[in-house]
């Protein structure tokens, strides 16, 4: 320990004492900690707790790892090295952890320096946790404690935020089953998150403030949008805007405005990316122009035109495919020069928006034109930098590329060149189930143009069979019946067809409960 440490844990010893003496509960002492070392040793909160209770780094991780085994949870990867960067604000907690070190100092996150309330929905001020105390006692608040309370939670949005985390809970119930859509009261919840961003945003007496471990937080969600289910991901995407939004609500050092508005437009992008999944394109494009507000203020020219690339996939996906070539033509200006993602996903849209609006049938002069725009996309490609190139959310992956690529050359009719550059884009995939079934189905169209009916509908009953309820939403359904359709006009009696409509139409579980 270096004397700096010493000096403070010796301060921190004697407040505690003086504090049990006179009969002050943990969370007063904690107060009183913080107010007296942080000046002098930039004192968090949450290490304010610790040494309030007069424990150990290593006490603590031996407590979060038998509440963890309580609760029948696997071993948490959490060390001395992690709560340290906690405690030093290096790094900020993650819902569940969060969850847990409030339960271990039995306070609320505003009392650990952090945004609130829990994931759980319900306080933790309970007995037996640590250091043998029964009950919290019933004093008055003093006068410390009354200047630290947090801001008051504006009603709509406590209630919102409580109907996240309890859809939250409850997917990550193992005895529930896994909801395939969204509910009303859960879309009611992402619109009035969105809404209250919007409105925060064009407020003319915003400032902002952010902590890098929001930054990391946010880099985070953007890894798991290939391996979590849309809207299990979506409650924890929306969670941080919420509180990004509360920030922003809130004059802050102007310095860091940009970095908290960045956020917002990269947490708003992704909710948006999220909802084309979930199949909702109402709520994605709201997103996606919540983004591009935020984006807007920051001037930086290649997220503009990331928020603009990743908006023209809602009207791709969803039949207007020449909104999506405007869109797709605006990115590429809005991005000029600079290397970016942008420049490489955005021609990748222009050449599918031609080739949904020409068809099998194109013209050399469609073809060609299409082609041009995806060797502009691997040009583009190669000059991005390597952390964008492994982002399969805020970046353009390889993997991407030759997916969507395939995807061009089926819409063209170039079928042979298309199952050379499916099953190759198939075998980069390993995490990302939709992308997986997208790429299958394409596999289905091909042989469907070239009229091989039951190689066609054995693919496509195979890729239906491979995914899972929670991921059976809008994005996979459509292709899924246009292939259906497709098969009925050739042989509607075709006799693999009904083992494929069998899988496109089996029952679908739902959870315990909704999102209500």
């Amino acid at each position: 320990m270096s004397g700096r440490q010493h000096r403070e844990t010796e301060i921190a010893r004697r407040i505690r004492a003086k504090g049990l003496a006179v009969g002050r509960t943990s969370a007063q002492i904690a107060d009183e900690i913080h107010e007296a070392c942080t000046t002098q040793f930039s004192t968090t909160r949450i290490k304010s707790h610790r040494l309030a209770h007069g424990i150990a780094l290593a006490d603590v991780i031996e407590q979060v790892r038998a509440l963890f085994e309580r609760d029948s949870k696997p071993m948490p990867g959490i060390g001395e090295t992690l709560l340290s960067a906690y405690e030093s604000g290096l790094k900020r907690p993650g819902p569940e952890y969060l969850h847990y070190l409030c339960t271990v100092y039995r306070v609320e996150p505003p009392a650990l320096g952090l945004d609130g309330p829990c994931i759980c929905g319900h306080g933790h001020r309970m007995p037996g946790v640590l250091g043998g105390e029964t009950k919290e006692r019933p004093l008055l608040p003093t006068e410390r404690e009354l200047v630290i309370m947090p801001m008051v939670t504006e009603p709509a949005a406590e209630e919102d935020e409580n109907i996240l985390r309890r859809t939250l809970l409850n997917l990550l119930d193992p005895d529930a089953s896994p909801a395939a859509e969204l509910d009303g009261p859960v879309l009611g919840a992402c619109e009035g998150i969105r809404r209250r961003m919007d409105e925060t945003l064009v407020s003319a007496t915003v400032s902002a403030a952010m902590l890098d471990q929001w930054e990391e937080a946010t880099v985070s969600f953007g890894r798991q949008y290939t391996t979590t289910a849309p809207l299990r991901l979506l409650c924890d995407v929306l969670l941080e805007l919420s509180a990004v939004r509360t920030a922003l609500s809130r004059r802050q050092p102007i310095d860091l405005n940009d970095r908290l508005l960045r956020m917002a437009a990269q947490l708003s992008g992704l909710s948006g990316m999220i909802m084309i999944n979930l199949g909702d394109h109402r709520l994605a494009r709201s997103f996606f122009r919540t983004g591009r507000t935020a984006a807007d203020e920051t001037g930086d020219r290649a997220l503009r035109a990331w928020i603009t690339a990743r908006e023209s996939l809602v009207p791709l996906y969803f039949g207007d495919a020449r909104e999506a070539l405007h869109l797709a033509k605006k990115s590429r200006d809005l991005a000029g020069s600079t290397p970016c993602p942008a420049l490489a996903m955005a021609p990748v849209v222009e050449a599918r928006a031609l080739a949904m609006l020409s068809g099998v049938d194109s013209k050399k002069e469609v073809v060609d034109q299409a082609k041009r725009a995806l060797a502009r996309a691997r040009n583009a490609f190669s000059h991005m930098k390597s952390t964008d190139q492994e982002d399969m959310a805020f970046g353009y992956t390889e993997k991407q590329l030759y997916f969507y690529q395939g995807d061009v050359l089926t819409k063209l009719g170039q079928t042979i060149e298309a199952e050379v550059v499916l099953d190759q884009a198939l075998e980069k995939y390993e995490d990302h189930i939709l992308d997986q079934t997208l790429i299958r189905l394409d596999q289905a169209q091909c042989r469907l143009i070239d009229g091989e009916l039951d190689d066609a509908l054995d693919v496509g009953t195979k890729a239906l069979r491979m995914v899972r309820d929670e991921y059976l939403t809008d994005l996979i359904m459509r292709p899924a019946l246009q292939i259906e359709q497709a098969v009925m006009k050739r042989d509607a009696n075709h006799p693999k067809l009904e083992d494929y409509r069998a899988e496109l139409r089996r029952p679908r579980s739902r959870p315990k409960g909704g999102g209500a």
